[in-house]
């Protein structure tokens, strides 16, 4: 039985949310603002958090902030009424594992609370050499880090397993839906620009050309795959 903690202000939503996911067999907690949701977190260990960003007093991005910091590295999930691509893109970046836009369906919710879950438990180091290289990136996989011309650059947990994904392909394509299924554990089925997402903020991140970019290619109508 997996622990879920959901910090949501709205009770109406909260209790849907609650009884959706006990029903599929989940412990669930419930938090009502962003104060109390990181004491719950700090105090039950949940293996994953709903997280809602408009909250009374402590918003979900100083929460999110504040857990990532704190080295929690469990599964969040942003759940919110924001739609512009801004207030995901910030999100991804403080370190969600992903994001749902009010109104949402509770199929799609549930589907991907449980592929998160399965990421979270399922998850083995790869199979790789200690440091991987390509231009002037070094990647540590005993470390986890990542470093651009002899500097660390910060990854999210899923950046970095994206990136480790393109490098275990050694110059092979991967598809949006295998990336989904290999990083997101999601079913091909679920259609999601979360790849797409995360790429952008990698070459943002790695990349000395954002309009043409060196390493992390596109293969039109395909995917994507990484050139040394």
């Amino acid at each position: 039985m997996s622990k879920v903690l959901v910090i949501e202000d709205n009770q109406d939503l909260a209790y849907g949310l609650r009884n959706n996911l006990e029903i599929e067999g989940h412990q669930v907690e419930v938090a009502g603002d962003g104060a109390d949701g990181l004491a719950r977190v700090r105090k039950t260990e949940p293996d994953l958090v709903i997280l809602d960003l408009m909250l009374p007093g402590l918003d979900g991005f100083r929460v999110l902030r504040t857990l990532r910091d704190e080295g929690r590295r469990l599964p969040i999930l942003i759940l919110t009424a924001r739609g512009d691509e801004s207030d995901k893109v910030r999100g991804l970046r403080l370190g969600a594992d992903d994001y749902v836009t009010k109104p949402f369906g509770v199929l799609e919710l549930l589907a991907r609370v449980e592929a998160l879950l399965r990421r979270a438990a399922a998850a083995e180091p790869p199979k790789v050499p200690p440091v991987e290289k390509f231009g002037e990136i070094e990647v540590h996989t005993a470390s986890r880090t990542v470093r651009r011309s002899g500097e660390q650059v910060t990854l999210t947990p899923k950046e970095y397993d994206l990136l480790l994904a393109l490098i275990d392909r050694r110059g092979a394509v991967a598809s949006r839906s295998e990336l989904l299924t290999e990083v997101w554990g999601y079913s091909a089925a679920v259609m999601s620009r979360t790849v797409d997402t995360h790429i952008a903020e990698l070459r943002r991140k790695l990349e000395d050309d954002l309009a043409a970019p060196r390493h992390i290619l596109t293969v039109r109508k395909t995917g994507y795959r990484l050139e040394r």
